[in-house]
């Protein structure tokens, strides 16, 4: 498979369970909840996405095979092969995840996590599942590692999620691009963890850092 990659690099994940960490994000372009066109997005399904996964201009965008993706996340991450971790992301990656990535990464060494919004099940090689469910659209990943929700949804009941088999569930504050709305998602989700011990709250740390 030829895969359309809006940009790879590396960071420290911002967010969730494995915030802090030393990770090579694999953004791939595309998405089936929004075109990524602004125009386009009050008739969007996901109306709120803050990432530009259009197109593949992004710092080492671009087509690859999957030997040649893999071996340009290797670089990125540099010669040691210890605690290697890869997160796939877009956009949804897994309108493109196959074997021959996930296998290609594998051969390389790296501890493979995604982050999806769940309307397509998740590849079975995949070592770390997050999923973030939008409001309107048909999860069907109903399990997994993290629970991200993005908070609030209108439409979503995050204590209906509760019997959804996944090891961790977070509220992450939604970013509403001001500081006042900022402030009041922050309020919500710290009330809404306070009265429901099951859920833990996530921050966009690397937002916070200056981190890409």
């Amino acid at each position: 498979m030829n895969y359309a990659v809006k940009e790879i690099f590396l960071t420290l994940q911002g967010e969730g369970v494995h915030s802090g960490r030393r990770a090579v994000f694999l953004r791939f372009a595309g998405c089936n909840l929004w075109t990524g066109r602004e125009e386009d997005r009050a008739h969007a399904v996901c109306q709120f996405c803050d990432t530009d996964f259009v197109g593949m201009d992004g710092e080492n965008g671009g087509r690859y095979e999957a030997d040649e993706l893999a071996a340009n996340v290797a670089r990125l991450w540099g010669e040691t092969r210890d605690h290697r971790y890869v997160v796939l992301t877009g956009g949804e990656p897994m309108l493109q995840v196959d074997d021959a990535i996930i296998d290609a990464l594998h051969a390389q060494g790296f501890t493979i996590a995604i982050e999806s919004n769940g309307t397509i099940a998740a590849h079975s090689g995949i070592d770390w599942v997050c999923i973030s469910p939008k409001a309107g659209s048909d999860v069907i990943q109903h399990s997994g590692d993290e629970l991200k929700l993005v908070w609030p949804q209108n439409r979503l009941d995050p204590l209906a999620m509760e019997s959804w088999q996944f090891d961790h569930f977070l509220i992450q504050p939604m970013d509403r691009g001001s500081v006042e709305s900022n402030q009041q998602c922050r309020e919500e989700a710290i009330a809404f963890v306070s009265a429901n011990p099951k859920w833990r709250l996530s921050l966009q740390n690397h937002k916070l850092l200056g981190l890409p």
